[in-house]
């Protein structure tokens, strides 16, 4: 299956069930690109729009590019209230944005997915001069042993499971290479999550991994999942150890 399509028919769970990113990571984004409401931001791989809206609710305009259908639509369906959004069907190695005109290049959740090398000729291109790359994820605290045991159940039962966010996080050189000279800002900010049984649920079928009803793995993940929920919840909440972490820097 083409990455395109890992989550075409996951658009309405995932938009119910991601995480945004919190109130001090979006300051620290702003700040740190000295981002204005005459700014211009490129949300690559920007699927349902979670982070697209916050950007947007501080002002600032925001091209979304999103290649899998599901995905991009439900974005549009929530976010074409903004006048300051714009949506695009492409990738992140060919977007279609005009040269040299966006202020911050930000993929979340996404850069796994793409092509390295092609994805930074092309955040070149699209960049004003020093304008800088953002690649973030909402990543799990692999401190916690819900978290430990949570990727034992998505082994067991997600064939095409390597990893939260398919393991990039753990190879520093992946962003040694990807940004200019090997030097980037690193930012973590603590963003654990209280959820109920709909929403650990939700928050793992959500995942590219994971089954679909119709796959025969899809009841036994489910019941591992809740059975996990029961045995780390209290009055009906679970607490999901997550921090958000970012990676800025020039290509």
């Amino acid at each position: 299956m083409k990455s395109i399509d890992k989550f075409s028919g996951k658009a309405d769970i995932y938009s119910k069930s991601r995480p945004s990113y919190p109130k001090g990571f979006l300051n620290f984004l702003i700040s740190a690109n000295s981002l204005n409401e005459s700014s211009k931001v490129a949300d690559i791989g920007s699927g349902t729009g979670i982070l697209t809206r916050q950007l947007l609710e501080r002002g600032l305009s925001v091209i979304a590019v999103e290649p899998n259908d599901d995905m991009r639509t439900a974005a549009e369906e929530d976010l074409n209230q903004f006048a300051n959004f714009t949506s695009i069907k492409a990738t992140a190695e060919e977007t279609t944005i005009p040269d040299k005109s966006v202020d911050l290049v930000i993929a979340a959740q996404a850069f796994h997915w793409f092509d390295h090398e092609k994805f930074k000729l092309e955040c070149k291109r699209i960049l004003r001069q020093e304008a800088k790359v953002a690649l973030v994820w909402n990543s799990r605290n692999f401190t916690s042993p819900l978290i430990i045991e949570n990727a034992e159940i998505c082994k067991e039962f997600c064939p095409n499971f390597y990893g939260f966010s398919g393991g990039i996080e753990e190879d520093q050189e992946v962003f040694k290479k990807f940004f200019r000279d090997g030097e980037y800002e690193f930012k973590r900010i603590f963003n654990d999550l209280t959820l109920d049984l709909g929403g650990f649920l939700g928050r793992n079928l959500s995942a590219s991994y994971a089954p679909k009803p119709n796959d025969k793995e899809y009841q036994g993940f489910v019941e591992a999942v809740t059975d996990l929920f029961g045995k780390y919840s209290t009055n009906g909440k679970i607490v999901m150890p997550n921090f958000t972490q970012s990676y800025l820097g020039n290509v």
